[in-house]
């Protein structure tokens, strides 16, 4: 079953993985490979058979889980990235209510799927470049904007932006799967300690 609280976590892990990795390379000009290879791939997993295989395994957004647990933890919660995912909440909702513009992002998203299967890997700067385009020719015409923070230095480089921007269009298919799990903005605020106790499932089933 799709709606479920399993299922919401995951997502927010998905979101909350995305968004941690905009920050750091809007910080650091870098960002673990492994883990924004995940993120972008589950853009191109539209017919997933499950929410885990959106990500290829729940492996693969363990960072993800750890920057939630942070996140809703309260002690060690990044206001910036919590920004970041709250921006993306809202401008999922503003895109959903806009056929137009959901059929614009699903097809870019078939197009630029087939390039990927060309290409040695899904973090290749041509597929970048696309979905980089692709959300500055949709989502970034929304409003609110996402506003990135971070060293000028490395937010000034072509290929820092354009990853960036692709991390956030991943952040968005992360919502929206969120809100197809069930997923609101009420529940979060009032499931909080069950997300987090879910999460910790999901990083140490073995200790559960």
């Amino acid at each position: 079953m799709l709606k479920s609280l399993p299922n919401q976590t995951l997502a927010l892990a998905g979101l909350a993985q995305a968004v941690y990795l905009v920050q750091q390379i809007a910080r650091n000009g870098r960002a673990d490979e492994g883990a924004m290879e995940a993120s972008i791939h589950s853009l191109f997993k539209i017919d997933a058979v499950d929410v885990p295989d959106v990500y290829g395994g729940v492996a693969n957004v363990h960072l993800g889980l750890r920057q939630l647990l942070k996140q809703l933890g309260g002690a060690e919660m990044d206001p910036e990235v919590t920004g970041y995912a709250a921006t993306l909440m809202v401008l999922e909702r503003k895109l959903m209510s806009d056929g137009k513009m959901v059929d614009a992002v699903h097809h870019g998203v078939e197009r630029i799927a087939l390039l990927a299967d060309t290409c040695p890997s899904v973090l290749d700067s041509t597929v970048i470049g696309e979905l980089a385009t692709l959300y500055q020719q949709t989502i970034s015409t929304l409003m609110p904007k996402v506003r990135v923070g971070g060293e000028q230095k490395y937010l000034c480089q072509t290929h820092n932006a354009e990853r960036i921007r692709a991390l956030l269009l991943a952040g968005l298919r992360s919502t929206v799967l969120w809100r197809q799990a069930g997923g609101t903005r009420w529940a979060l605020l009032f499931q909080r300690r069950r997300i987090v106790g879910v999460a910790q499932f999901l990083l140490n089933p073995a200790q559960a």
